[in-house]
């Protein structure tokens, strides 16, 4: 690390996390991490510390990301939640991955194949998303038929996503009774996996019985879902015109709020590189549009946005106080400090004093966003037990 620019990254929240999504979930068989965009922008590292904290399955996003899961465990379970050409039939069986199924097409592919051993395979069913899946129960016959009549595929599961949380809208039933109409032929019993639910509906919807897996994304990172109901008039106001609309279209029960007792364990660090005095009327930065009206202390930080960072962070924390971002440039940011502000102090981009919340916030976009927005050049330093604020 030779510049001083990195992720901390906790483990033992994470594995805290999972034991408390455990405890408070404990009616699942398969608890499902899904370890997409470098888990998310934790690093596949993490998969290590998962596994000991009770996931017992993984999911990546392509064959790339579960090869790379691979080089820390050799034996969890992965499935791929986008389809594989069969051309690559070699290295999942290699690798022991379990591919998604989401149409004919893709599972005459297969069954064409030459390959020894037995394929796990996860039926994919469109319920609504209109991205990826099986919409008509003649297909996902002739699925299962044509996979059933070679003793090459196991068809350990079945699934589908859901677009919305189901809090404010019909969309999560709709895709409910979409996916038991698709599957009224099918006798479940005879596939261990059954997964719907995702990281939000988790928390905002009770198990359905049918159900045995969840596929854990965000929630595994410190985000719980849970929904502040507003006080007041306004508050008031709102809370009746939503009991009005569950009633009228008959939504299903729902929960808003939860006592999952969850941390984030990411936190972007970098230090002061330079520090400049810049007299009023002096310009700093591109463009020249930052322009001094009083002389002014610049802190240069070897962070930019080939790193991730952007402008609209508003600020970074030094010694626990925020000071204003100046500018962003490819590799270096400039910030508007104090003479409290000293060479290679600290700088927290976001992690404790500035929370994941909060800069989302600020850049109007969500935590998956900010965590995959940290570029690979970044390194990934894994901290377990350390003294930390909250």
């Amino acid at each position: 690390m030779y510049r001083n620019t990195y992720v901390e990254i906790r483990e033992d929240i994470i594995k805290d996390n999972i034991k408390e999504i455990k405890k408070a979930y404990p009616d699942y068989t398969y608890y499902i991490g899904v370890v997409k965009g470098n888990a998310y922008g934790h690093g596949v590292y993490v998969t290590k510390k998962m596994k000991e904290a009770g996931i017992n399955y993984f999911a990546t996003s392509s064959l790339e990301e579960a090869i790379e899961v691979r080089k820390y465990d050799k034996d969890t379970p992965i499935l791929c939640l986008e389809p594989i050409d069969a051309k690559y039939i070699e290295d999942i069986l290699k690798y022991k991955v379990t591919v998604t199924i989401d149409s004919l097409f893709l599972a005459e592919q297969y069954s064409n194949s030459l390959f020894k051993g037995k394929l796990k395979v996860h039926l994919k069913l469109d319920t609504g998303m209109n991205r990826l899946g099986m919409k008509t129960k003649k297909e996902l016959k002739e699925v299962i038929s044509l996979l059933e009549e070679k003793n090459s595929f196991f068809i350990e599961g079945i699934y589908t996503h859901m677009a919305t949380t189901g809090i404010h809208d019909i969309y999560y039933d709709k895709q409910v009774n979409t996916f038991l109409e698709l599957i009224e032929e099918i006798d479940l019993n005879k596939i261990p996996i059954v997964h719907l639910g995702r990281s939000l509906t988790l928390v905002n919807h009770p198990k359905l019985d049918f159900v045995t897996g969840v596929r854990l994304g965000i929630i595994l990172y410190g985000f719980n879902g849970s929904i502040s109901i507003r006080g007041g008039f306004k508050g008031w106001l709102s809370e009746k015109k939503r009991e009005q609309f569950l009633k009228k279209y008959h939504v299903s029960q729902t929960i808003r709020q939860n006592d999952l007792k969850l941390k984030t364990a990411f936190c972007l660090y970098t230090e002061v590189m330079s520090l400049k005095k810049v007299e009023k009327n002096e310009f700093v930065g591109y463009g020249a549009h930052f322009v001094t009206n009083k002389d002014i202390l610049v802190a240069t930080i070897p962070i930019g946005y080939a790193d991730g960072m952007k402008k609209s962070l508003k600020y970074v924390s030094i010694h626990d106080k925020k000071y204003t971002i100046i500018d962003v440039c490819m590799d270096m940011t400039m910030i508007l400090v104090d003479e409290n502000v000293k060479l290679h102090d600290k700088v927290e981009i976001f992690g404790n004093t500035i929370s994941i919340k909060e800069a989302s916030k600020n850049i109007g976009e969500n935590a998956y966003h900010l965590f995959i927005g940290v570029t690979s050049r970044v390194p990934r330093i894994y901290q377990e037990k350390i003294e930390i604020k909250y």
